[in-house]
This record gives C-alpha cells, structure tokens and sequence, in this order.
C-alpha cells in the first residue's frame, strides 16, 4: 500500500525534474545563442574599426605625397606645410561611413574656403600678428553667422590659423597665394579621403 502511494509521488518528481532540465537547458542554449551573437557583434565591430584605421592611414599617407609635391611648384611656400595640411584634412574628412565622408569633405571644403579668403585679405592689409588671428577668426564666424551656416565656423577658424601661422614664417609670403595654397590643400585631402570612401568595399551590416 504504502509503495502504491509513492508512484505518483515519484511520477510528480520525475516530471519536475524533467521540466527543470528541460528549462535549464532552454536558458542555457539561450545563453549560448547571446554569446555567439555578441561575440560575432565584437567581431563585425573590431573589423569594421581596424579597417577604418587602415583607411584614415592609407589616406594620410597619399595626401601628404600629394600635398608636398603640388606645393613643391612653389618652394617658398613650405611644401612639408603643405603635405602636413593635406593629410590632415584627409584624416578629418574620413568617416566611417560614405554619405558621413561625404558630408564632412563639403564641410572641410567650404569652411576651408572660407577661413582661406578671410585670412587673405587681413594678410593684404595688415601684418601677421596674434590679436590678428582673433580678429580673422571673428570674421569667418561673423561670415558664417550671416550666411546661415554655422557648421563651417570650426573649420574656417582652423584654416585660418594655418594661413597666418604659415604667413608669419615668412613674411615675404603672398597673401593670395598662401591662402590659394592652402585651400588647395585641403581640397587635397578631402578628395583622397572621398576617393577612398568611395573605392572602399563596404562593410556588411549587422
């Protein structure tokens, strides 16, 4: 009698046990799914910024070849100065995506041109001084302000300290050529950087 009653006793164990391996092993292949899924993210994540390193080096690496060597048709106007500028402008304008690069490279572009002009004509008229770069930098954002676009006001003021730093190395300097130069430059940089982001394969999504 006593054995009678410990068949369902048994039989509710034996099925709790089974629901709970049963559970366990749903939680851990769940665990196991979510860790595979991570560490592939990890993985996508990891390529995807090795590949945009290899990008922002492979485009600094051609922008200042190409920056010295086309200011080196005007050996006064420091062709390293010139494959420096270059290349940083193609490092800035590199994103890690194409519409992002695009976007940057209009940017660097415009703002250069900008920061170019402004320094030129305070170099036309005045000489190289450190309240001068303030009062450049003032005007391109007065520029930008005026025209209604203010994301051009970082880029203008950088360029405008390379064009009167470059100018106070040598005074002797043309203002119009320097800062010609100089946008030049930056336009070096930002077609490399577009080049690349157009001839490099793209990278899967998640």
């Amino acid at each position: 009698m006593a054995a009678t009653c410990l068949i369902p006793i048994l039989l509710v164990q034996h099925l709790d046990a089974t629901r709970f391996i049963e559970g366990n092993g749903e939680y851990v292949l769940s665990m196991a799914t979510r860790n595979m899924t991570s560490q592939t993210t990890d993985r996508k994540v990891r390529r995807q910024e090795l590949s945009i390193a290899a990008q922002i080096a492979l485009g600094a690496f051609l922008a200042y070849l190409i920056g010295y060597f086309f200011t080196g048709f005007f050996p006064d106007y420091l062709p390293k100065i010139g494959g420096l500028w270059s290349a940083i402008s193609a490092v800035v304008v590199i994103q890690l995506n194409r519409k992002d690069t695009t976007t940057s490279a209009s940017l660097r572009v415009i703002g250069s041109a900008i920061g170019a002009m402004t320094s030129a004509v305070y170099l036309s008229f005045l000489p190289f001084h450190p309240i001068g770069i303030g009062v450049a930098i003032f005007a391109t954002g007065l520029v930008c302000t005026t025209f209604n676009i203010p994301d051009y006001m970082r880029l203008s003021a950088i360029t405008v300290l390379v064009v009167m730093v470059t100018a106070s190395l040598d005074p002797k300097l043309s203002p119009a050529i320097n800062a010609l130069l100089r946008f030049a430059e930056s336009c070096i940089g930002s077609a490399i950087a577009f080049l690349l982001a157009a001839l490099w394969p793209k990278h899967p999504t998640n």
